[in-house]
């Protein structure tokens, strides 16, 4: 193509000089919420030096309502959405601006939240690989009328390394395990408070039950697409969510918007950590 027009950033080929814009990119986080993702990126000025007073980051992607995105520095922050469908148009068009900027050795790990089965609220889990609703650790999808699946682990030693920065951090309850990745939030991830639902407490405790016990620490909306897609596009990928509660004792987030507030800080800091600590070493 002449031109590539990454239409869901408001960005083209034509209209930006990507390499110049992007080409000294090495970490990119990416969350759901863009008021979240513009958070981070201000949490990372501070960390890293590069803060300016009185001035916030910039939206790059300001020209469309679908993501946002700041740079910091090496540091990329973009908003996804919320589920399968938002974060893989989102990823497409991130992974063809990494392309067209000529960047390298890129790790790119999505901070999120989740549910928790098991676990206190507030802890956060470093993924090891993304499962389905099946517990089967695989991306299913349809392309041209066929059943394409494609692998969801995730890249081991980023597992490690992050796990080492919680230990040094030493700040909230890290775990390393299985996330479930669901295509709804209600019905999909067992929940009896649904617009609609077919199941018992005994059918959703058995059914989570079943879930710990092959692993999985946490559900969410996102990680399976992510891991796949950045395991087929070589990128370096990790998935590091809290947990807002334990869908064990329940199903409705409770917790005071304080509380949240700080859990949904607790990803941000370790992988702050994280980029931080790489980034001294370089």
């Amino acid at each position: 193509m002449k031109e590539d027009v990454l239409y869901h950033f408001s960005l083209s080929t034509s209209t930006h000089d990507f390499p110049a814009m992007f080409g000294d990119v090495k970490f990119v986080c990416v969350g759901g919420s863009p008021s979240r993702m513009k958070a981070f990126a201000t949490y990372v000025a501070q960390e890293l030096g590069l803060e300016e007073p009185g001035v916030e980051p910039v939206n790059i992607c300001a020209g469309t309502d679908r993501y946002a995105m700041y740079k910091v520095g090496p540091v990329l922050s973009v908003s996804h959405g919320m589920g399968i469908p938002s974060i893989a148009i989102m990823l497409h068009e991130l992974i063809k601006l990494l392309y067209h900027a000529r960047c390298s050795n890129i790790t790119i790990i999505r901070i999120g939240t989740s549910g928790g089965i098991g676990l206190e609220p507030g802890s956060v889990v470093i993924s090891q690989q993304a499962v389905d609703a099946c517990f089967k650790p695989e991306f299913e999808q349809i392309i041209l009328g066929k059943r394409v699946v494609r692998s969801t682990h995730l890249n081991n030693q980023l597992v490690q390394e992050l796990l080492l920065c919680s230990t040094e951090l030493d700040e909230f309850p890290v775990v390393v395990g299985n996330t479930m990745c669901t295509l709804d939030f209600y019905e999909g991830q067992g929940r009896l408070d649904g617009a609609l639902c077919s199941y018992t407490e005994k059918d959703k405790q058995q059914y989570l039950k079943a879930a710990y016990a092959v692993g999985i620490r946490n559900i969410e909306m996102e990680s399976s697409v992510f891991a796949a897609m950045c395991a087929s596009s070589n990128l370096r990928a990790a998935v590091v969510c809290v947990t807002l509660l334990n869908r064990l004792d329940g199903d409705q987030i409770t917790s005071s918007h304080d509380v949240l507030t700080e859990y949904q800080q607790r990803p941000q800091r370790l992988v702050g950590y994280f980029i931080k600590k790489c980034l001294k070493k370089a």
